[in-house]
């Protein structure tokens, strides 16, 4: 009966309480603190929502109570430095030094296991080499009217509605100094985007906001009005990220503040509900002639789309569109399934989508073997943070990258993990005006363009340590894979990669290509026929 101790306790004290207090006034508060807690206890006791507190009268709260301080007592007292839950404490630590431009030198050697299965490296030359200049550019749309010229690190999608006012006014003006862009998320260009003044790439989703009819379709006129101003230097038409792919997403109605009414073109007290799947277009060539026309639109920007891999039959449709029709996006962002800044189901999260890595290299291997690579540019997110980070991801294939919880972690996320709740404690992820209002906008936009710089001078670093002089020369023969406690692999053995123009005369050997390649239709998403079949038996 040790389960009702604290009632009963409660009962006793409160009475015992009661009874000092009428010879003793002081023992007023006894009857005040055991008064409180023997109404909770009977009243966990007649409640029938819970059986716990039911069973457990008083003690049950603390239980809750413990349960909801549980991530930050693992985050402070037991997780490893090099814990990754999602980012370790040692990848925090790197971007808040680099942030606040203070020593960001490590004492008495590595804390990463070097003979663990997974460990990498980047090889080094003999011949190192001096690079004067850290601002790595690469230039995306040089087809197009208006050529951008974009830094090979900048600020991945992320909404105002997901991120607070400040959040955003700090971001854009981090950007600004810091001569990066920052994709808008598909929440459209709101004014904390605009107030500064930094470079805008306008990411269009299925929900079309700031570009949208009232019936949710897309609006050219609407669409000309943003996509023309200066600010917007790219658009970017989202198909799927990496968080949640395949799934839309609905802001309730009592969220839907008079902000994010003007913003995104939907009317207050009515859900705004981004569908799974865009109406614009249905099948990969229609996909290439909406692209098409919204370069068209915004007089000549580079145009293209972010997309986390699927099925592979889908991303081979588009591709072989591309081949057909001749109409090819400037560029293409990569999503990875670790990717994620706001709250997403967690099947979602945790099994839903492909991995960045296994990602870039099909989309990348696809266009070479299409002849297609030196004319789009490719973009990669998922997990990015530090120099090494960008040098493995561009080794892989990219050309440039983008981070969403670096800039976050830049701006003082602590990884609480409560951007779903509306209770962020450093005001990046939240609504709550008295808590996002908290957020100093000078001060964190300087941090937002030291994190940039930072890590773009070790990029220069890396770079010449290894003997070259632009992420453009960097290639999987540079980076280096231990696959078993006596194997070490190069990224240029360890995965296939397509000759150019191989696909253009034959199916490789690889076997996502020799599995779907020759099925793959450009005028459908649909599955092949054989795929179909078989979702319509279990005898296989």
């Amino acid at each position: 009966m040790f389960r009702y101790l604290a009632y009963v306790l409660s009962i006793a004290l409160a009475v015992l309480s009661l009874l000092l207090s009428m010879r003793w006034p002081g023992w007023g508060w006894g009857v005040g603190i055991f008064g409180v807690l023997a109404l909770l206890g009977t009243w966990d006791l007649l409640q029938k929502r819970s059986t716990l507190r039911r069973n457990y009268p008083i003690l049950a709260h603390f239980r809750y109570g413990l349960e909801s301080v549980g991530p930050e007592m693992r985050q402070y007292f037991i997780e490893g430095d090099t814990a990754e839950v999602p980012f370790s404490r040692q990848q925090r630590a790197l971007v808040y030094q680099r942030a606040k431009g203070v020593m960001d030198v490590v004492p008495f050697g590595s804390q990463q296991g070097v003979y663990s299965v997974d460990y990498e490296w980047l090889n080094h030359s003999m011949a190192p080499v001096h690079i004067e200049s850290h601002d790595f550019r690469i230039t995306i749309g040089s087809e197009s009217a208006q050529p951008y010229s974009a830094s090979v690190f900048n600020i991945s999608a992320m909404s105002f509605g997901s991120l607070s006012a400040n959040a955003i006014r700090a971001l854009n003006e981090g950007a600004k100094r810091g001569r990066f862009y920052h994709d808008t998320g598909e929440g459209s260009i709101s004014p904390y985007h605009r107030e500064h003044g930094g470079d805008l790439v306008w990411e269009i989703g299925s929900g079309y906001f700031g570009c949208r009819n009232d019936d949710g379709s897309f609006n050219e006129e609407r669409f000309v009005e943003n996509a023309r101003t200066p600010q917007v230097k790219m658009i970017e038409v989202k198909l799927s990220q990496g968080a949640k792919p395949g799934h839309g997403g609905v802001l309730p109605a009592a969220k839907v503040s008079a902000e994010i009414s003007a913003t995104r073109g939907v009317p207050m007290g009515v859900d705004c509900v981004s569908p799974a799947r865009h109406s614009a277009f249905s099948t990969p060539v229609e996909l290439l002639q909406f692209v098409a026309r919204l370069r068209e639109l915004s007089g000549g920007k580079p145009t293209g789309f972010k997309l986390a891999i699927g099925h592979p039959w889908e991303w081979f449709g588009i591709a072989k569109a591309m081949h057909e029709t001749g109409l090819l996006p400037d560029f293409i962002v990569v999503d990875g399934a670790e990717g994620g800044t706001g709250a997403a189901p967690a099947e979602f999260i945790d099994h839903v989508g492909v991995p960045m890595h296994e990602a870039l290299m099909l989309v990348h291997n696809t266009l070479v073997g299409l002849d297609l690579r030196d004319r789009i540019r490719l973009g990669a997110a998922g997990r990015v943070t530090s120099a090494f980070d960008l040098v493995r991801t561009m080794a892989m294939g990219a050309d440039w990258c983008n981070a969403g919880r670096g800039f976050m972690f830049a701006l003082g996320c602590i990884q609480s993990q409560s951007c779903h709740n509306d209770k962020c404690p450093t005001g990046v992820a939240t609504q709550n005006p008295s808590r996002w209002q908290k957020l100093d906008v000078p001060d964190k936009a300087v941090r937002v363009q030291q994190y940039h710089d930072n890590t773009l001078k070790a990029l220069r670093d890396l770079l010449g340590a290894a003997g070259l002089e632009h992420p453009q020369q960097l290639g999987p023969e540079h980076i280096v894979r231990r696959v078993s406690p006596v194997e070490v692999r190069s990224l240029a053995t360890l995965y296939s990669y397509l000759e150019p123009g191989e696909l253009l005369d034959r199916v490789p050997a690889h076997a996502v290509f020799k599995g779907f390649w020759a099925d793959a239709r450009s005028d459908s998403f649909a599955p092949p026929a054989r795929i179909a079949a078989l979702r319509e038996t279990k005898s296989r």
